[in-house]
């Protein structure tokens, strides 16, 4: 398979992924994704969920249809996303809340590490890392 070619399929994979999640914030996950809002984040947590889920979905729309001159931008937005809810991962941790079948402290540790997976996904399938 060529390289396009899976770059291509890899993107639309995480897109779909992406809007996969966000309808999940909107509706069936709703309640457990509130276990990984911060405690600082000034909205309530209900509106940071569904508004994370819109932003999702928005997302992982573009990632999944961009025209070629918008990748590489649409892959750096999607990279700044995996890095601004990276706090998010943090607090589910250090406040050891217990979502998504992360229900020991060993499995939410574990968690963090994927969060640069997919920042470097989103960057490798958008034609920002060759």
């Amino acid at each position: 398979m060529k390289d396009e070619n899976i770059k291509t399929a890899a993107r639309i994979l995480l897109g779909t992924g992406l809007i996969f999640a966000g309808i999940s914030h909107l509706t069936f996950a709703r309640k457990v994704f509130k276990a990984q809002v911060p405690d600082w984040v000034p909205l309530k947590i209900d509106d940071t969920v569904v508004y994370s889920g819109i932003a999702e979905i928005t997302l992982g729309t573009a990632l999944a249809l961009a025209p070629e001159k918008y990748k590489a931008t649409t892959g750096k937005i999607a990279a700044a996303f995996f890095i601004a809810i990276f706090p998010g991962n943090i607090s589910q941790y250090v406040n050891k809340r217990s979502a998504f079948g992360l229900d020991t402290d060993g499995k939410r540790f574990a968690r963090l590490f994927f969060q640069p997976v997919l920042v470097y996904w989103a960057l490798k399938s958008t034609g920002n890392i060759k």
